[in-house]
């Protein structure tokens, strides 16, 4: 055979190198399409997945694509469905815990980050680190709540599964095992929920999607919410929700809920049997309350629903609102007290009685912020909307003014009058000034504040005491506001002190009395 060309021998090379790219590349996860997201589900589901070294990269990332689409349509929270997922491998490693996430798009960014851990596949220590770590209060799993356990494996383990299994499904744990053709059958029975058919699916690694839709059906009818539900908790009320417990208007409901302080004090109402939620308001924040759901019905005995409900403590709320460093276009506004329970504050603010709000958002530690660009000469109507971390909103609101374009008093000087008294003057200010309010603090003596008419521009300022300092201030006075004021100190020399007398002294002659 004739040796190849350096040209064939490149041509050799890159296509194997395609060959690989198509074999071994991890194929991309698709987008999240607009379907909608499921309401009333509530559980903790669990993912066992085999990472292990006799899973292929190709099957590893085919069944996190599959795990994406199987999540995709929960909501997830606290109050709805949790997820979290350990890997299989030598030791069994948490990829991330129930309480992690709070948005169905963050868990599933998480889980197209997942990589693959190699290592033996020891399913049964996986299997018992779930018993003994994940559906635990440590990780954030809920007592009282549904908990799904989702397997997907090749069917291949080193060590013994049912044990393990037999206790998480005795802890109330519903299995469900998905493997991808080569595990025993007897086995994977056995250690699945019951009935098998539901709970058990083989399938090849490229048709996980075909299992979707049915194992999606199984999980939810392990999950969907069947009982009474608190949503939208606030300090004064909450939303109830609760499952339709007669398929026609064969009953009716009685719902009671009283204050854990107040037991004697219980409030009842009759609710129709097609009504499936109902807002409760008009509470006392900070307080904890029975709420009990009977269904009434003529066909069969039906155990009522009880759940405890605390409203949320009423949140303090900004108290006072100082408007300083005013200007013609801008202005400072600042409030109090500085509350740690806000995640941000809303400023809007609009001229008084005309014009669009316009709004600034300023972070939760700060508790200032200047207004910028704004009219002149204008009175602008300001609110702070506290926005708190549970939620609430609270507002306060205040009145600001703009000074004039140039309104500030010009060139102050004094003239001394007399040893008690100056002539105080100045140049006008620009705008429409409506008066000038003269201001003296005396060093000696009580301050003094005169109104001068707007076509002065002096005034005599009396009762100075000699020897002394004293500040005046001249403000220009505007429609509905006072222009800046400008401020200057005066010394008023001391009195005068004549000379002491002093007598000629006396030149007594010899002999002579003096």
């Amino acid at each position: 055979m004739s040796a190849l060309s350096p040209w064939s021998k490149t041509l050799l090379v890159a296509c194997q190198l395609l060959l690989f790219n198509l074999l071994y590349s991890s194929p991309s996860i698709p987008e999240a399409d607009n379907q909608q997201l499921i309401p009333d589900l509530e559980g903790d589901i669990l993912f066992l997945t085999d990472s292990s070294g006799s899973v292929s990269h190709y099957e590893f990332a085919k069944v996190k694509e599959f795990m994406v689409r199987l999540l995709r349509p929960f909501y997830i929270g606290p109050n709805d469905v949790q997820v979290s997922i350990v890997h299989i491998s030598t030791i069994p490693t948490l990829e991330f815990p129930f309480d992690r996430f709070r948005s169905n798009s963050d868990l599933l960014s998480a889980v197209k980050n997942m990589t693959q851990k190699m290592g033996d596949t020891n399913t049964g220590k996986a299997l018992q680190y779930a018993k003994d770590t994940i559906f635990t209060d440590a990780t954030g799993s809920r007592a009282g709540i549904p908990k799904v356990l989702v397997w997907v494996t090749d069917g291949i383990s080193t060590d013994d599964i049912l044990q393990p299994m037999n206790l998480l499904k005795d802890f109330g744990v519903h299995a469900f095992i998905v493997s991808t053709g080569r595990g025993n059958y007897v086995e994977l029975s056995e250690a699945a929920s019951q009935p098998t058919e539901n709970h058990l699916y083989f399938v090849e690694v490229d048709d996980l999607p075909i299992i979707l839709d049915e194992l999606l059906d199984s999980i939810i009818e392990v999950i969907r919410t069947k009982r009474l539900r608190a949503y939208d908790i606030t300090s004064r009320g909450f939303q109830l929700n609760w499952p339709p417990f007669f398929s026609d208007d064969a009953g009716y409901y009685v719902l009671k809920y009283y204050s854990a302080t107040e037991p004697n004090r219980k409030i009842s109402q009759n609710l129709p049997g097609s009504q499936t939620s109902l807002k409760v308001a008009n509470l006392h924040p900070g307080t904890t309350y029975e709420v009990t759901l009977i269904p009434e019905t003529n066909v069969g005995l039906m155990k009522p629903q009880t759940i405890t409900v605390t409203t949320l403590k009423d949140e303090v709320t900004p108290t006072q609102i100082l408007i300083s460093e005013s200007k013609p276009h801008s202005f400072k506004v600042s409030w109090s007290p500085k509350l740690d329970s806000v995640s941000h504050y809303q400023v809007l603010y609009s001229p008084l009685h005309r014009g669009s709000a316009k709004s600034v958002i300023v972070g939760g530690s700060q508790n200032t912020t200047v207004l910028e660009n704004l009219l002149p000469n204008t009175t602008y109507l300001v609110t702070v909307i506290a926005q708190y971390k549970s939620g609430l909103e609270k507002a306060l609101s205040a009145k600001a003014c703009t000074l004039e374009e140039n309104s500030q008093i010009r060139h102050l000087h004094f003239q001394s009058m007399n040893p008690n008294s100056l002539q105080a003057s100045w140049e006008q200010a620009d705008g429409n000034v409506l008066g000038y309010k003269v201001r003296c603090r005396r060093q000696a003596g009580p301050p003094s504040l005169q109104s001068v008419a707007p076509q002065m521009n002096s005034v005599i300022v009396t009762g100075l005491a000699p020897g002394t300092a004293n500040r005046i201030c001249v403000t220009p006075v505007y429609s509905g506001q006072k222009g800046k004021a400008l401020c200057k100190t005066t010394y008023i020399q001391p009195a005068s002190v004549p000379a002491t007398y002093q007598p000629q002294k006396q030149i007594c002659q010899q002999g002579q009395n003096c």
